[in-house]
């Protein structure tokens, strides 16, 4: 492969170690991109090969953000930090807003269940206990319309 200074790598080395990471799970671009290089891959290369990829229709950053608001809302995340973790990722924010939009997802309801599954069903009653569960869904990226149904639900 090669000594250290990415010279010998060829087109087809950086793809095959691309395809091997995508048959493990989606990547955003920006992504798989930082990850290649960081193997001592050249950028110039790697750019190629990642753009042959996305002409390909094997590297998509809207089926990677698909992916990653379906599986971090089946882990209970809210939008705001499913938003930023894509951002991190390197997604733009019209992907974003079409991934969280096409997932469907009721996350005022999805507050409620997070809420009960960390603290049981019956609704706080002090303000203590109240602001607590009200941080503890703020960190899991709810906005605050749908953490004050939340706490205050009774269904």
């Amino acid at each position: 492969m090669t000594d250290g200074d990415g010279a010998d790598f060829t087109p087809a080395d950086i793809r095959r170690a691309a395809m091997n990471l995508l048959a493990r799970r989606e990547y955003a671009r920006a992504e798989l991109d930082q990850r290649l290089t960081r193997r001592g891959m050249p950028a110039e290369l790697v750019a190629a090969v990642l753009d042959d990829l996305v002409a390909d229709k094997l590297l998509s950053d809207a089926r990677f953000a698909a992916s990653f608001v379906t599986a971090r809302s089946n882990k209970g995340q809210g939008p705001l930090r499913i938003r930023r973790d894509l951002e991190q990722r390197g997604v733009t924010g019209e992907l974003i807003d079409g991934a969280l939009l096409q997932a469907d997802v009721d996350w005022g309801r999805l507050a409620v269940s997070v809420r009960r599954k960390r603290f049981g069903p019956g609704v706080p009653g002090e303000y203590r206990e109240k602001a607590r569960q009200m941080r503890f869904l703020q960190y899991r990226g709810f906005d605050t319309d749908d953490i004050r149904r939340a706490v205050a639900a009774e269904e």
